[in-house]
């Protein structure tokens, strides 16, 4: 992809020089966005918001909330996390530990970090049994859990024997795909007498067949793109695949908060990588700008060329990418734009296509459009889509398309069948249901949650809920009371999330019930009141909230 230098006001010369005829462009100096003479990486465009149809004074209406943490329970938080380091080093010190240590490693470096070895053993060991809990079932609305116990606080486990069915609130099954019977399955089942469990081969040797080319043209005109690549592992379409398209000399902004496969592929990619706030259109901009002015370290180079890197939503804090305002500073800046819709796909939007469906964007807008299929669709794998010339460029040049096994065939089928249900082209309104019903689910639940004085983060329309709880303890305590109760749920904390803000996320489905919702939020409502969980110091409102009705949405 070459990096376009062009702009109808200022332009660059042979030797980089701005013209420097153009002093002012439609009443603003040129000399506010350039320094030195040079524009690094970028030309600015220096036409008016207004002239592109965008006027800088209306505000979106926010939709976001993160609520900050009170004083009080700042203060006791930290308070318990160093008890628990205190108790932990005094359990180190006077108790044997039941952990296996490195033995004839005389004079080594230690391969281990002491601290990351003391926090696993001494800090999570507290709280362990309520992670990593063994499942046998589909995670469907609800799920089966293996039951087992602890007769040495936490070091080792042993099953009981015995099964537990809970309600789930745990997985990313967004529109309710995660089913043993039905067509997908049905079609599922099928696709493996007729192709095998594998191909055990890459794509682009003898892994093809034509499940892939049809889930390949199915997913471009899904998302609103001229082509599209899937990939097997959704985790290492991003870590494989940023490496080829940005490297040394390129400069990337990236999201503070975007997931971790997107912070490995940039981090091996090589190239410069700078962070913005989270979700801040402001801090992008001073971001871009002040790089753009500056170039490349030591060299002060302009940048080969410039990518900004978001999430539709943030799997972590519930948020949902300000995407226009994201564009629009794409435009602005002549940057590319990635986003990655592992949770946005298929859960936003009127049409479930995501994001861009969301904010009623042009996905063209987006130069590299990014997603997996282990959410919504109920399968595995991930896929880039964009121009033909980047599918085209990633099949000759990825690390995932060469050297890593293609998609299983009944996992293939399984997004076919699933994403045929959601554009409607099984002659059904099936898919637009479960739309309906996510997005019904997903407001009733944030506003009970609101009316009983708790703080959760993200925006209201966004599936994935965190509950802030703050303490370690509290996450334990939440967790084992929600499993006593047969309701599943994720518990996350430090090191995962920031130290201050311990949390319980909740994960909404297309396949819960009015009645397993009211289910929840009572037992939660019973906690809140048992462990102290109503930190919200906001006004709440006193009108019931009716399932399927617009005061959802007030």
């Amino acid at each position: 992809m070459k990096y376009s230098q062009k702009n109808n006001h200022i332009r660059m010369g042979t030797n980089g020089l701005v013209n420097r005829k153009a002093v002012e462009v439609n009443g603003k100096k040129v000399s506010d966005i350039i320094q030195n003479g040079k524009v690094n990486g970028a030309i600015v465009a220096a036409t008016s918001n207004q002239q592109n149809g965008i006027n800088p004074k209306e505000k979106r209406k926010s939709k976001e909330s993160f609520e900050v943490v009170p004083l009080y329970t700042a203060v006791i938080t930290y308070i318990g996390f160093y008890m628990l380091l205190f108790l932990g080093y005094l359990n180190q010190s006077f108790f044997t530990s039941k952990a296996v240590e490195e033995e004839h490693r005389d004079g080594y470096v230690p391969l281990y970090d002491k601290f990351e070895h003391f926090y696993s053993r001494y800090v999570y060991r507290r709280v362990r049994d309520c992670w990593n809990r063994p499942i046998c079932s589909v995670p469907g609305a609800e799920v089966c859990l293996k039951d087992r116990v602890t007769h040495d606080y936490g070091w080792t486990f042993e099953f009981t024997g015995t099964k537990t069915n809970c309600l789930n609130l745990g997985s990313y099954n967004y529109l309710g795909f995660a089913e043993t019977t039905g067509l997908c399955a049905k079609n599922a089942a099928e696709s493996v007498r007729k192709y095998g469990l594998a191909s055990c081969s890459p794509r682009n040797e003898l892994g093809t067949n034509p499940l892939h080319k049809e889930l390949e043209a199915l997913t471009a005109k899904f998302v609103g793109a001229e082509a599209a690549i899937v990939f097997g592992m959704g985790f290492a379409t991003n870590s494989l695949n940023l490496p080829c398209l940005v490297s040394t000399g390129c400069l990337v902004i990236s999201d503070e908060k975007n997931h971790a496969s997107l912070i490995l592929g940039l981090r091996l990619s090589g190239a410069t990588i700078k962070v913005f706030k989270h979700n801040n259109a402001d801090s992008l901009e001073a971001v871009l700008r002040e790089n753009i002015i500056y170039g490349q370290p030591r060299t002060r180079r302009p940048w080969k060329k410039i990518l900004i890197v978001v999430e539709g939503i943030y799997s972590m804090e519930g948020s949902i990418c300000l995407l226009p305002e994201i564009i629009e500073l794409k435009k602005k800046y002549k940057a590319y734009l990635y986003v990655d819709e592992a949770h946005s796909i298929g859960a936003l939007g009127n049409h479930g296509r995501g994001v861009t469906d969301y904010y009623g964007c042009d996905p063209k807008d987006i130069d590299i459009l990014m997603g997996t299929f282990t959410k919504s669709f109920a399968a595995a794998g991930g896929y880039i889509a964009g121009s033909r010339e980047l599918i085209d460029y990633l099949r000759a040049n990825s690390h995932a398309e060469h050297y890593a096994s293609s998609m299983s065939p009944p996992v293939a089928q399984q997004i076919v069948s699933s994403m045929k249900v959601i554009m409607g082209q099984d002659g059904t309104n099936e898919g637009m249901k479960r739309i309906s019903q996510l997005a019904c689910n997903t407001r009733y639940f944030r506003k009970r949650l609101h009316q009983m004085g708790l703080i959760i983060y993200g925006n209201e329309d966004s599936p994935v809920v965190p509950m802030l709880v703050y303490m370690i303890s509290k996450i334990g305590a939440v967790i084992r009371n929600f499993t006593t109760r047969n309701i599943a749920a994720v518990g996350v904390g430090f090191p995962a999330t920031p130290l201050m803000e311990g949390r319980i996320r909740f994960c909404l489905s297309a396949a819960h019930t009015k009645e397993q919702l009211d289910r929840a939020l009572n037992v939660i409502e019973e906690m809140a009141d048992d462990l102290g969980l109503r930190y919200s110091q906001r006004r709440r409102s006193q009108t019931p909230v009716v399932y399927g009705s617009g005061d959802e949405l007030e």
